[in-house]
């Protein structure tokens, strides 16, 4: 017991009413001022927070990772050989394929022309081939090559295919000069010279000749004035004659 003279002390905790309302309203504002400077780096870090997870499932997982390659257009060759030469891995995510790198390995197969490759989500690689288209088979020893438009051997068959001239070359390819000077002689052919058309020899760029149905032959010469030159020849196989000379399409000669 304490003595005379002692005070004795004693902690309450003083009611909400002994604080003064101005000073309760002074530390609402200072906690709300508080939360609202808070507020943007809170939301700054949930934004992070959920993008580094998105990103971390789209690159960095197999949750949306290739799981069928789609081969769309080919004919000649097949959708395996596709896939294959594609060489896209199984449940890689499809974030991290490189559509051009995919796309230039699959140009790689002699018979693609073009190629266009997309992303289909949530897991699908799309493969879009389009295939050479030929205009002449050259006569090969183990068959016949195909070519395309632009001289690029893409093919060999056993047989020409039925409706495509022959080219006479000795060396076929985009490069060779004999090559060229087929490619623009044909282009430039009419309809009805086209259906009488056998086969286009080109020895030498300056000595072209067409051969056509029932032994009949065209002396073109150089591939220079081909339109005129198809003109003057459909006019002239309309006649008797086994050989016609449009070289000089001014001046022609019927043998």
């Amino acid at each position: 017991m304490a003595g005379p003279g002692t005070r004795n002390w004693r902690l309450v905790r003083a009611d909400t009413d002994a604080v003064p309302p101005s000073a309760r309203r002074f530390m609402a504002r200072a906690r709300q001022r508080r939360l609202r400077a808070a507020l943007p780096w809170l939301i700054g870090a949930g934004v992070l927070l959920v993008a580094g997870g998105l990103a971390w499932l789209v690159y960095g997982t197999s949750v949306l990772g290739v799981r069928t390659v789609e081969v769309v257009g080919a004919q000649t060759v097949t959708p395996e050989q596709v896939r294959s030469v594609a060489a896209v891995p199984a449940e890689q995510p499809l974030a991290r394929v490189d559509p051009d790198e995919v796309a230039a390995r699959v140009r790689g197969l002699a018979p693609v022309d073009k190629v266009t490759v997309t992303r289909s989500w949530p897991s699908t690689l799309r493969i879009e081939v389009v295939e050479r288209a030929p205009v002449a088979a050259v006569p090969a020893q183990d068959g016949f090559t195909l070519i395309d438009d632009a001289g690029v051997p893409f093919r060999t068959v056993t047989e020409a295919p039925a409706g495509l001239p022959l080219a006479r070359l000795a060396t076929p390819g985009p490069a060779d000069a004999n090559t060229v000077s087929a490619l623009i002689v044909l282009a430039a052919l009419s309809d009805d010279l086209r259906e009488q058309l056998v086969a286009i020899a080109v020895p030498s760029p300056v000595a072209i000749r067409l051969e056509l149905r029932k032994g009949r032959a065209v002396v073109w010469g150089d591939d220079t004035q081909s339109a005129e030159k198809s003109k003057v020849a459909t006019a002239l196989i309309k006649r008797k004659g086994t050989e016609f000379d449009v070289s000089a399409p001014r001046i022609v000669t019927i043998r």
